[in-house]
């Protein structure tokens, strides 16, 4: 088992939060997991994607090329990515954030108003771990409960967000 996931969006969407979820998540469980971060040259506002590998082998390279799952929070990050996620890979994108629809029919795509659903809880910015969710319901590696238990270490110094970031994982997860 393995999936090698590219979470992308602008500097200060949670990109790099999202994948330290799922690796954290992953870590819990006792699998394998790696990553990286990439930001563009203005950080907040520019863009940025993080790549996380997760096994139950030992990971070569935390280099991920063409992952198999693809997190797409907003309409660049689309367009630089998904001709590079496998076929018969997964896209996990942002409706809200992205009005072109992928034009790959060789893969999967899970379309979820993120940002949307984000704003009806109060905080916008959570719209990363509503995606976090989907990528459990729809990839099925990581269990909900390990990153309901690793949510305080990652967000460690801003515990006031545990509550609102766990409510969101619920509603991308389809609770």
């Amino acid at each position: 088992m393995k999936d090698s996931i590219i979470t992308a969006g602008f500097g200060g969407q949670g990109v790099v939060l999202a994948g330290s979820l799922i690796a954290n998540a992953a870590l819990e469980q006792g699998l394998e997991t790696c990553g990286m971060v990439s930001y563009g040259a203005e950080m907040r506002g520019g863009t940025a994607h993080s790549t996380t590998i997760v096994s139950d082998k030992l990971i070569g390279s935390p280099v991920v090329v063409n992952p198999m799952t693809i997190i797409i929070l907003n309409q660049p990050s689309l367009e630089k990515f998904e001709d590079k996620v496998k076929p018969n890979g997964l896209i996990i994108l942002n409706t809200s954030e992205c009005k072109i629809k992928p034009t790959r029919k060789d893969i999967k795509v899970i379309a979820i108003e993120a940002t949307k659903i984000a704003e009806e809880l109060g905080n916008k910015r959570v719209a990363n771990v509503v995606m976090v969710g989907a990528y459990l319901k729809h990839r099925n590696i990581i269990s909900f409960d390990s990153v309901i238990k690793v949510m305080p270490k990652v967000l460690k110094g801003k515990e006031k967000l545990i509550e609102i970031n766990e409510k969101a994982l619920k509603l991308g997860y389809g609770e």
